[in-house]
């Protein structure tokens, strides 16, 4: 894990004044063009937007949790470059620049049961979104304070000399696109009457990183940082590219690799009546095995649909 550690005011002042500057552009930002043409496509591309459904439409659905990890060699593009290029950047580079730079995302807080629907939106009090106590807040959910003795030139602790306490100097360990280990996504499948077909809409998604001991530094396990909500990324993950291994003249953006489900991922919950995921019962490899049963148990439903 690298770590980096940027002053507090620093990251208050820098994220305040790139409000109104998009994320990365996609073209070089030096004195020439490190490219053979000037790229345009993706910066102007609009959102596809989804087919109409009604609830009457609704024949049949299903709720899921998936979980993407990013160590698979499929879902490389979204962790991959580790650090933002002037054409492309990470998924949590993106998610960053949208909730910090562009506020045009709403991250929403687990709450104290890991809650993931939506019922805890981080927005600023008073309305402000430049208010620092509130950038302050948002910049906790992309890294984690940490505090260190301030020494002097003896390499000694110094003190207050009012309080007589240790001076102690707070720096923010930022997360980057190396600490994210997977994304969580949660969606609906649902088989749409009037197209006749079986559909799937991702709802939410949430960055996954290991949890360490403050201490000694050990992995304690996985934590889920924050929860946005999909359909609202969705305008800024169009106009940001992902890598094509086989053709860079024909790029997509982060919106139409999750529409084309071009990643891959495998199931930890279906809707149930006791809300538990299957790692609560299954273990191992017959939590797969469970996975693969309710992914035949969907594919099933949607070929049985026509007997109906």
């Amino acid at each position: 894990m690298v770590i980096k550690f940027i002053p507090l005011i620093t990251l208050l002042i820098l994220s305040v004044s790139l409000n109104a500057q998009s994320c990365y552009n996609n073209y070089a930002t030096g004195s020439v063009l490190d490219m053979g043409y000037i790229e345009e496509n993706v910066l102007t591309k609009r959102v596809v937007p989804y087919a109409h459904l009604s609830e009457r439409d609704v024949l049949w659905s299903k709720r899921v949790w998936r979980t993407i990890d990013l160590r698979e060699r499929m879902n490389h593009p979204l962790f991959y470059p580790e650090e933002p290029q002037s054409d492309r950047a990470a998924l949590w580079d993106i998610i960053k620049c949208g909730v910090l730079q562009e506020q045009s995302l709403t991250i929403y807080e687990l709450g104290d049961d890991f809650d993931d629907q939506f019922r805890f939106p981080v927005k600023p009090d008073n309305g402000n979104s430049n208010d620092p106590l509130f950038r302050k807040k948002l910049l906790s959910f992309f890294g984690e304070e940490q505090s260190f003795e301030v020494l002097d030139e003896n390499d000694e602790p110094m003190f207050d000399p009012e309080t007589g306490n240790v001076l102690l100097d707070t720096f923010l360990n930022e997360f980057t696109a190396r600490d994210i280990i997977r994304y969580e996504i949660k969606e609906d499948c649902f088989f749409d009457k009037q197209r006749s077909v079986m559909d799937r809409r991702i709802i939410g998604i949430s960055p996954v990183i290991y949890y360490t001991d403050p201490e000694t530094g050990d992995i304690m396990g996985l934590k889920n940082l924050f929860w946005l909500y999909f359909p609202e990324c969705r305008y800024i993950f169009q106009n940001h590219k992902v890598y094509n291994s086989h053709n860079d003249a024909m790029s997509m953006s982060f919106d139409d690799l999750f529409w084309k489900r071009q990643f891959s991922s495998y199931i930890t919950k279906e809707s149930n009546v006791a809300d538990r995921p299957i790692n609560s019962y299954k273990d191992g490899i017959d939590a797969l095995l469970e996975a693969e049963d309710i992914k035949k148990a969907i594919f099933i439903k949607e070929h049985d649909m026509w007997n109906y």
